[in-house]
């Protein structure tokens, strides 16, 4: 890289590497410009401008790496996030009217809170609003208050758990191929923040009419089933599993299936192929064993800023029973 920008690659011990490609890549400033006579470089406003400047090596590592931390830098505030989201130029991808069943609330400006419930829940790994015909191609997470143990955003490459996931269940990820998952969740008129996919239906649809919400979940592609206690059973699907990343020119498991399934205890989650038959428990399971063993599970610092290529990886959230606040923003 150019000496003359603030950046410089590190290793940290929870990187994993892919034919010598580090995952995630680490950003942290260069410590040859950081002395005590120019401690300048370190700003935000100096890693804004840097931001611009070194777009194109930015776009490149990204692209390359599938993940990037940015780490050190002395960014504190939502509106700081903000500027440094900005300072990207992605065209923001707005989270308003989406099909996601997760509660979020707006910060400030292309800010939101990250999933919004309790930090002692896990999040089952998936990508980002995989559910919908156009999801987003980019996710920032950036720590606010980093939790004294757990928590972490555990990510995990695509690809890789596509090729470990087809060679041990081939008949498997043929069959998810051909018929794709139909998602099933049963969530009442409210938010509820106990449980995954907790986001009621009025918040879902901005409306609190039920012929109003069907015609617009006709247009999220989403069926509706009222239940007597006016609840409603989304049904969404099929949507396909096995998706072609034309970018990189591979395959890729582009699903939250394990993670819709396996993580929290909210009522009526069925996940079925696109035919109606189940999926199998035990194979859903060794999936779900070979996202651990291939995930990197970094501890947030205060500061942190996590750039995701949403084609690339998936995320989750690991529990922790101490304070914890990571804010996101997504890019189209």
């Amino acid at each position: 890289m150019e000496a003359h920008h603030p950046f410089t690659e590190i290793q940290i011990p929870q990187q994993r590497f892919y034919n010598s490609i580090p995952f995630p890549s680490v950003l942290s400033p260069n410590p040859t410009t950081t002395t005590a006579a120019a401690a300048v470089p370190c700003s935000v406003s100096h890693l804004i401008e840097t931001i611009k400047t070194q777009k194109p090596f930015l776009d490149s590592l990204l692209h390359k790496t599938g993940a990037v931390l940015i780490r050190g830098f002395d960014i504190k505030t939502a509106k700081e996030f903000n500027d440094v989201v900005e300072a990207f130029g992605y065209e923001e991808f707005s989270y308003v009217g989406s099909r996601s069943p997760a509660p979020r609330t707006n910060v400030v400006g292309r800010v939101f809170t990250a999933n919004e419930l309790p930090p002692d829940q896990h999040i089952g790994f998936h990508h980002e609003l995989s559910q919908v015909p156009e999801p987003p191609s980019k996710l920032f997470f950036f720590c606010e208050v980093a939790p004294t143990s757990g928590g972490e955003t555990a990510i995990v490459l695509s690809h890789i758990v596509h090729e470990r996931i087809r060679h041990k269940y081939p008949e498997f990820v043929e069959k998810l191929e051909e018929h794709g998952l139909i998602y099933s969740l049963l969530v009442g008129a409210d938010d509820d923040h106990s449980y995954i996919g907790s986001r009621g239906w009025k918040s879902t649809f901005s409306t609190g009419d039920k012929s109003v919400a069907e015609e617009r979940a006709s247009k999220m592609g989403i069926r509706l089933e009222w239940m007597e206690d006016g609840g409603v059973k989304r049904i969404i699907g099929p949507l396909p599993v096995i998706r072609y990343d034309k970018s990189r020119q591979q395959k890729i498991w582009f699903t939250g299936m394990v993670g819709w399934e396996v993580a929290g205890n909210g009522p009526c989650k069925t996940i079925s192929f696109g035919d109606g038959k189940l999926l199998s428990a035990d194979i859903r399971n060794e999936c779900l064993k070979i996202l651990e063993e291939e995930c990197v599970a970094i501890p947030w610092q205060e500061g942190d800023v996590l750039l995701i290529d949403n084609w690339a990886a998936l995320h989750s959230r690991r529990p922790t029973n101490s304070p914890r606040r990571v804010l996101a923003s997504f890019c189209k």
